[in-house]
């Protein structure tokens, strides 16, 4: 185990470390806790990158730890060759406090390695970073963004040639050189301003988003019925500070939105979001000011997109008028069924079509594809895996992907991107709006069909955080003990089925029978209940948290409401195990 004490002297006397940095680690002297905190271990790299907050420190998210994860990506991509430096990487950033300092670094340290570098000029949305790797045939991508995440984080996002997140080996690959490079003396750095002069850096951007929103446009379906509603019907959206500000309102007048209304204190770029607690659409309490806009201007319908545009979600007025929040499961749905029904009205409905969602993404998904004639597979957590599904279908005739999600309000449409893309689906959902508009119908409305049509589905995520050292070990912990002492029934509830994505695992409680399963390795527990419902157990790759999903269905929503307020109660006991 690290000697924290010694590295944090280390740090100290580093020439590495400004004076700034220096006197913030001179203010902690004496504060074994926060030393420790700093100091323990290095960040992990995994195949979301890195994420933490940033603070100086072996453990927190600087520039230090940047330009050793850098070195390391680095050296990976030149291990392909001469003709994978030349493609280059391609380089992104959100709005965060830090994150054009944190891009700029990673060119600098790109750029001294011998790698082209085209970085764009100022932030921009997480799915254009995915797109320009592909247009412009890198051979990687790096995004400093820490999505969702509150201010005080920062993260750092790694790509390969088919512009989706690194999956798990080439991650491993990098966290092994990492291992290798001494973070201050292995670290080789160019001078930014030099290596634009010499062309080894290249700024990107508006010719690149003109190239991506066309892509985008190019997923409109039905511009008629946005035409017969465009001259009455308005939307809401925010951007909560963040990279969505600029492409996605364009996308919408592209459509022919006429009352796109964006929140303008939301539309200021700042990396403190100055107006939430939390820049994610998940957190009703971020839409508060456009809520109170569109009652006072009789709108129903609101987007918001977080800080790096890769996921979106929508708030709509209910049967009472009152304004409720749409879960990403809810979203996906919708989306997933306007889709169908528009790509079969236009002719433009491909062959053999699936769609793709994630493990712990709501059931009724499946429910909607397969009665429609489209086939429904599952992937693990991470839009890396849905990418990679997605690549494996197409490249081997078996399908045609026209939609991934996962239930975090994430989508993905086109084959321009391998990411979740707030942009193009902030585009479906308004024309999927205008649609329902046009017959007299909100999206509650659309809802509320689908419930009709295909069943009653209810979902909760439940988050038990475990923050600390202390808690990641505790988080291991409750992962260990559930694998030797399996749940045999859940809050009275028999367990009919325990499956074990780690090794792939199935046991049928009821015949005793063991088989196996196509997905493994994959650190999440899942128990299929006697009454239907699946309940899932993961800890968080990105956030020190344990997260438990709930996938219910019942007679009518009552009854699906009530499982999963049971089964919630039952959830927050497993941090005790």
């Amino acid at each position: 185990m690290l000697d924290y004490k010694k590295e944090y002297e280390r740090w100290l006397a580093s020439d590495a470390l400004s004076a700034d940095e220096k006197a913030e680690l001179k203010s902690i002297a004496g504060d074994e806790i926060e030393i420790e905190s700093r100091f323990y271990g290095p960040l992990e790299f995994g195949t979301a990158g890195l994420r933490g907050t940033m603070k100086v420190g072996l453990h927190q998210m600087n520039v230090h730890v940047i330009r050793w994860a850098t070195q390391g990506f680095a050296d990976v991509i030149a291990a392909e060759g001469d003709e994978a430096k030349k493609k280059g990487v391609a380089i992104c950033m959100d709005c965060r406090v830090n994150s054009m300092a944190f891009a700029r670094a990673a060119a600098e340290v790109c750029a001294a390695n011998g790698i082209r570098v085209r970085i764009f000029e100022s932030l921009r949305p997480t799915p254009e970073l995915s797109f320009a790797v592909r247009y412009y045939g890198c051979q990687a991508g790096i995004n400093v963004t820490a999505s969702h995440n509150p201010k005080e984080y920062n993260g750092y996002k790694v790509y390969w040639a088919d512009g989706a997140q690194l999956p798990p080996h080439h991650a491993s690959a990098i966290a092994a050189k990492m291992d290798e490079l001494d973070i201050f003396d292995s670290i080789q750095l160019a001078d930014y301003d030099e290596a634009v002069k010499s062309g080894q850096i290249s700024l990107i951007g508006a010719e690149t988003d003109e190239k991506f929103l066309a892509n985008v446009m190019a997923q409109v379906n039905d511009p008629e019925s946005v035409k017969k509603v465009a001259d009455d019907f308005s939307i809401i959206y925010t951007p909560f500070h963040g990279t969505g500000y600029k492409l996605i309102p364009e996308a919408l007048k592209r459509l022919g939105m006429k009352h796109v209304i964006c929140v303008p204190e939301q539309m200021v770029i700042d990396g403190n979001f100055p107006t939430v607690v939390s820049p994610n659409p998940e957190n009703p309490e971020g839409f508060a000011i456009a809520v109170e806009m569109a009652k006072k201007q009789s709108v129903s319908f609101i987007m918001g997109s977080d800080p790096d545009a890769d996921r979106i979600g929508i708030m709509v007025r209910d049967a009472f008028g009152e304004f409720i929040t749409i879960t990403g499961n809810q979203n996906g749905v919708i989306l997933l069924d306007y889709l169908i029904g528009a790509l079969k009205r236009s002719g433009r409905m491909p062959a053999d079509p699936v769609a793709l969602k994630s493990i712990v993404s709501t059931e009724m998904a499946r429910k909607v594809a397969e009665a429609n004639g489209v086939k429904c597979y599952d992937t693990f957590t991470g839009f890396k895996f849905l990418a990679e599904k997605k690549n494996q279908l197409e490249e081997s005739g078996e399908g045609k992907v026209i939609m991934a999600f996962e239930e975090s309000y994430g989508y993905m449409f086109g084959d321009y991107v391998r990411d979740k893309d707030a942009v193009t689906a902030a585009l479906i959902l308004a024309e999927a709006a205008c649609y329902y508009a046009a017959q007299g119908k909100t999206m509650y409305d659309a809802l509320q069909d689908c419930y009709a049509k295909y069943g009653y589905y209810r979902e909760k995520t439940i988050n038990l955080v475990m923050p600390g050292l202390d808690g990641m070990v505790k988080m291991k912990e409750i992962m260990d003990t559930l694998r030797k002492d399996p749940l045999g029934e859940v809050a009275g509830i028999k367990v009919v089925e325990q499956k074990d994505y780690q090794n792939g695992s199935v046991h049928n409680t009821v015949t005793g029978a063991d088989s196996a399963m196509e997905l493994s390795g994959s650190n999440v527990l899942r128990y299929e209940l006697e009454d239907g419902t699946s309940f899932i157990i993961r800890p968080s790759g990105t956030e020190p948290k344990i997260k438990v999903y709930i996938l219910a269905s019942g007679a009518d929503q009552a009854d699906a409401d009530a499982k999963v307020a049971k089964y919630a109660e039952f959830a927050e006991t497993i941090k005790n195990i």
